[in-house]
């Protein structure tokens, strides 16, 4: 299972990388020059840091899943507004 989990994080963390050159700076508006090396620098640096904290939110949100299934399950078999004798 958690070969699987592995499996799914690298496959997220691959697509995010394909798909970050295209999302990692908004186009320039036609009048505007081209980038200076110092924007396209600080492009850069937040997009990596917004990989970084989407890659650990992905891994994080699947290891809490996984963790927390089992005790999810066991308690939807109890019913937990009754008024019996346990």
């Amino acid at each position: 299972m958690l070969k699987k989990i592995g499996l799914v994080a690298i496959a997220t963390i691959g697509f995010s990388l394909a798909a970050t050159p295209a999302f990692a700076a908004p186009a320039a508006p036609k009048g505007d020059p081209e980038p200076t090396f110092g924007t396209a620098f600080w492009t850069f640096i937040d997009g990596g840091a917004d990989l970084g904290r989407g890659a650990a939110e992905i891994v994080a949100g699947a290891y809490t899943g996984i963790a927390t299934t089992p005790a999810l399950i066991a308690h939807s078999f109890t019913c937990g507004g009754c008024e019996h004798d346990h």
